[in-house]
């Protein structure tokens, strides 16, 4: 049982709500006698939280202590672990990245391409203030990352900083169930060991109740072409499953399927980020619903990204502080777990997590036909973290060249201006110039 201080950047966070409820119901007996301090910029928001965060540990019986504050140095004072998950510019700022690129015949998604790769731009930019502030007044803390790109977030600290960070992503988890759940199959009986980048992975070991899946995703994606009522994003990742004979992550479908699923984006009439924010007024009207009630219980179908939201970090901390061992997918420093790439990449493989901080357990390779784009996005990925850590614009402009959808300077620069334009508030001058 371990007592600590932990941090929380993003305590006032849509998705902050679900993840006190999953350090309580998951992780409190292990954290008895902590402090979590909430740390953000609306007050009333962070209100809301730690008021909703106490009653609920209040009716569980557990010792744990919930603070507030907009001041970041008051917050991090004397850490232990440092809980990272925020959106510089908020939804309006990836309603940007999601709107521009469309414009330009470019997929806009949340961590993907251009919009990715600008916000990554604008969440190393505050995190470099955040590790400033962690190195003066919580010199021993460890970082747990859920801020977005977390590969190009974790590839710019782990090779630029000495401060501790991992960064944690459900994807190897979820994806083998996406897909399972595409092809008709029952998500419990598929297995995969998924690695790579994130949000780029594939699987290196795959099994359906113990058996071969691939002849079954065969058979399924027969079906499913002569089915008319069969939806095409299930029918584009069995198919992609079945072309490369891995379980991928769905997000490899934006690159193997990108000018389809571009159209279908340009023919919606609002982005992602627009339909979430016009559901965050009754996620914060359940908080507070559930901050004043008797027993609060969060509605999944009312609460950002459901009930139970970054366990997978709270998990990695309660085996780190209380030294479990437990194996988890982490992104972290490669050093040779994944055969044929940079032992100084950023990757995500499956770990062990203890007192002595994250070993990456050692991998198959990845699958031949997949290989070729990870590699391509692992050079991308180092390219987009240094310009983001140090770079200036024209870095900026060759690394979000490099990546598989631009290609072309020209294309880059002009959609580099325009998002660059609009995003000035939450960038370094440096990028700006």
């Amino acid at each position: 049982m371990a007592r600590i201080k932990l941090a929380y950047i993003g305590g006032g966070s849509t998705r902050a709500p679900g993840t006190m409820a999953a350090l309580i119901a998951n992780h409190g007996p292990a954290f008895a006698g902590s402090e979590v301090a909430l740390v953000d910029l609306d007050p009333g928001r962070l209100d809301i939280v730690r008021r909703l965060a106490s009653r609920m540990a209040e009716v569980r019986g557990l010792d744990i202590r919930f603070t507030a504050t907009t001041d970041r140095c008051a917050g991090l004072a004397d850490a232990d672990a440092v809980l990272t998950s925020y959106r510089p510019g908020g939804f309006e700022a990836r309603t940007i990245d999601e709107r521009i690129p469309l414009r330009h015949a470019i997929i806009g998604q949340e961590t993907q391409g251009p919009g990715g790769f600008f916000m990554a731009l604008r969440s190393i930019h505050v995190l470099k203030g955040i590790l400033d502030d962690i190195a003066a007044v919580a010199p021993r803390a460890r970082v747990f990352n859920y801020t977005n790109p977390v590969n190009i977030l974790a590839d710019a600290v782990q090779r630029h900083s000495e401060i501790p960070f991992w960064a944690f992503c459900e994807g190897a988890y979820d994806f083998p169930r996406e897909l399972a759940r595409a092809a008709g199959l029952e998500p419990e009986r598929l297995t995969a060991t998924m690695v790579g980048l994130n949000h780029a992975t594939w699987s290196v070991e795959q099994a359906y109740d113990g058996a071969d899946v691939l002849p079954i995703l065969r058979d399924r994606l027969a079906a499913m072409r002569a089915d008319e009522a069969a939806r095409p994003a299930d029918v584009r990742l069995v198919d992609l499953a079945v072309r490369v004979g891995a379980v991928p992550a769905s997000y490899l479908c934006y690159f193997y399927f990108h000018d389809e699923i571009l159209a279908e984006l340009q023919a919606r009439p609002t982005t992602r980020a627009e339909d979430i924010v016009g559901w965050t007024a009754d996620y914060w009207r359940h908080y507070a619903e559930q901050a004043d009630a008797p027993e609060p219980a969060l509605d999944p179908a009312r609460s950002r990204g459901g009930i139970f939201e970054l366990e997978l970090a709270l998990h990695a901390m309660d085996s780190h502080f209380n030294d479990l061992g437990d194996v988890m997918p982490v992104n972290t420093r490669n050093d040779g777990a994944l055969p044929g790439f940079p032992d100084d990449l950023a990757v995500e493989v499956w770990c062990r997590v203890d007192r002595a901080g994250v070993q990456p357990v050692p991998s198959k390779p990845l699958p031949a036909p997949g290989v070729g784009l990870i590699k391509h996005l692992a050079e991308y990925q180092r390219l987009a973290a240094d310009a983001a850590w140090h770079g200036s614009r024209g870095d900026a402009i060759v690394a979000l060249t490099s990546h598989p959808w631009i290609g072309q300077f020209g294309l880059a620069e002009r959609l580099y201006d325009e998002m660059a334009a609009e995003h000035r508030a939450h960038l370094p001058a440096r990028l700006l110039a």
